[in-house]
């Protein structure tokens, strides 16, 4: 049996989709755009499922057992939730032409997958990489399933395939400290968050620290995380807000559980399941070579305290343990 609807009505139940697999988009349902939504081809959602019933491919067994893991983390971690509000869903993005809901997890390749989603939209089918950041990230370039009604919402819900990519947790937060308060581009960011963190937590701050809020520690990040009232005043900004927090994996039925550690694999089965696989996923940029993601996480939390790195995984535990991600060998947890 499979949930409906999931915003803003009762919650009722019937066979259109299920929560560990797929299931069969049922041909009644009424057609929100064109293409495959006109009956001309099969959805994404119906690969997927085509995939499940017959003698699917290594990949498709690997998220299948993601979204088996999920559904059972669910079950074991989370108690009864309040219904979702449209606004919860401000994160997914919506392709109608492609029967596409995509979760955006920022600092895990977001970029590049709304890149991807407006090269599907366009007529002569763009190159992703061509696409200028700024303009991927524009409001109002890819609606939001939050600005459709709770019947519009719940419709796309049942009919089209919804998926995310995730990361582990700790290493997405140094991802994120490192780009927004420790490169010279951000100098905007700095001055909303790095003055409230210099005014909020150093002793007797420089002047200059105060204005700009340019030079702030990984340690006084972290502490500002940490602090009771920064969840008080106002949510997490998305970029270091837990990815169940915005993406809400335990309300809604993710078809594809991609990581950022397979991004290319993962991006390349969504890819194919769309019916678009010549469209090319843009390669990340070249790193060095000891620079991995998991040495720079290393090299920042190695001069954190145990008491703070277990108040820190604490917080991010939900992400830890919905998504698979064991506690990096690093930390000081006992």
């Amino acid at each position: 049996m499979c949930q409906t609807s999931l915003v803003g009505i009762p919650q009722t139940l019937s066979p259109t989709r299920s929560h560990g697999g797929t299931c069969q988009r049922k041909s009644g349902n009424k057609a929100l755009g064109s293409g495959w939504l006109g009956g001309k081809k099969r959805s994404p959602l119906q690969m997927l499922y085509d995939l499940d019933q017959g003698s699917s491919s290594a990949l498709a067994e690997v998220h299948r057992q993601r979204r088996n893991l999920l559904r059972r983390a669910c079950s074991r971690h989370t108690r009864r939730q309040r219904l979702l509000q449209p606004e919860d869903l401000r994160h997914v993005l919506v392709d109608d032409a492609h029967g596409l809901l995509y979760c955006y997890v920022p600092k895990v390749a977001c970029t590049n997958w709304k890149r991807v989603l407006l090269a599907l939209r366009s007529p002569g089918g763009a190159d992703p990489q061509a696409i200028p950041a700024h303009q991927a990230h524009a409001p109002g370039r890819l609606p939001s399933l939050a600005d459709f009604s709770p019947a519009e919402i719940n419709r796309r819900l049942r009919a089209y395939l919804t998926f995310l990519f995730v990361r582990e947790p700790f290493e997405r937060l140094a991802s994120a400290y490192r780009n927004k308060f420790a490169r010279p581009y951000s100098a905007a960011f700095q001055r909303l968050y790095g003055t409230r963190i210099v005014r909020r937590l150093r002793p007797r701050p420089h002047p200059d620290a105060l204005a700009r809020g340019h030079d702030v520690r990984f340690a006084e990040f972290l502490a500002y995380l940490l602090d009771p009232r920064t969840r008080r005043d106002e949510p997490f900004n998305e970029h270091w807000e837990r990815a169940h927090a915005l993406c809400h994996p335990c309300r809604l039925r993710y078809d594809v559980v991609g990581k950022f550690e397979t991004l290319a694999e993962d991006a390349a089965f969504v890819l194919g399941l769309v019916g678009a696989p010549g469209l090319r996923f843009p390669a990340p940029p070249p790193r060095a070579k000891a620079a991995t993601a998991q040495d720079q996480a290393m090299r920042l939390f190695q001069d954190i305290s145990p008491f703070y790195q277990r108040r820190l995984f604490d917080l991010y535990k939900m992400d830890f343990l919905l998504f698979n991600y064991s506690a990096p060998s690093y930390l000081r947890l006992h």
